[in-house]
């Protein structure tokens, strides 16, 4: 069985109800990462939090040191868990990701958190391309409505367009209950 390693990636308050930029269904999103971060401690896996920060007092979320941009209390690190802070959707890209993984031997990769068609999306293919094995909890991630060029797409829609892609060439795509079974 290969290293693994848990990434959960931006389950900050500003995703949840009453945060700036609400995800669709986030509760249910950071139960699920919760489950999969308890079973992760329980068995020694190495525990990796991203949180995102824009570098602008302006951005719509995520602003530097405001509360939304906090780590939420349900996946909340605890001291022996790296947490890393990045500025862009790809969680490698600026941070010491790639070379703790690396230090830490690790082959294979969990993720999980939000959105499916941003942050996980993009930290999913740069990891495939970085090459690890690399798992998508599918239900343990949150994705946002969005329109294009008129075209408005539930979230949903927008989950489930990005899911497919992952699944067909970078990722295996499974649910929470099936990574603990």
């Amino acid at each position: 069985m290969p290293n693994n390693a848990l990434i959960l990636v931006d389950i900050q308050n500003d995703y949840f109800p009453g945060g700036d930029w609400p995800v669709h269904r986030m509760e249910t999103v950071a139960e699920n990462a919760a489950r999969l971060l308890g079973a992760a401690r329980k068995d020694g896996t190495l525990v990796i939090h991203i949180r995102h920060e824009f570098a602008s007092d302006a951005a719509p979320f995520f602003r530097p040191g405001s509360a939304g941009a906090d780590i939420h209390a349900l996946v909340a690190p605890v001291a022996t868990e790296a947490v890393l802070t990045k500025s862009r959707a790809n969680s490698f890209h600026g941070t010491d990701l790639l070379r703790i993984l690396q230090e830490a031997k690790i082959e294979a990769l969990t993720i999980c958190g939000a959105m499916s068609q941003m942050c996980i999306d993009a930290t999913a293919r740069a990891a495939a391309d970085h090459g690890f094995d690399v798992t998508v909890a599918e239900d343990a991630c949150g994705a946002k409505e969005a329109e294009f060029n008129g075209v408005t797409l539930t979230a949903d829609q927008v989950h489930a367009a990005f899911m497919v892609p992952l699944a067909m060439s970078y990722a295996k795509v499974v649910t929470t209950d099936s990574l603990l079974s």
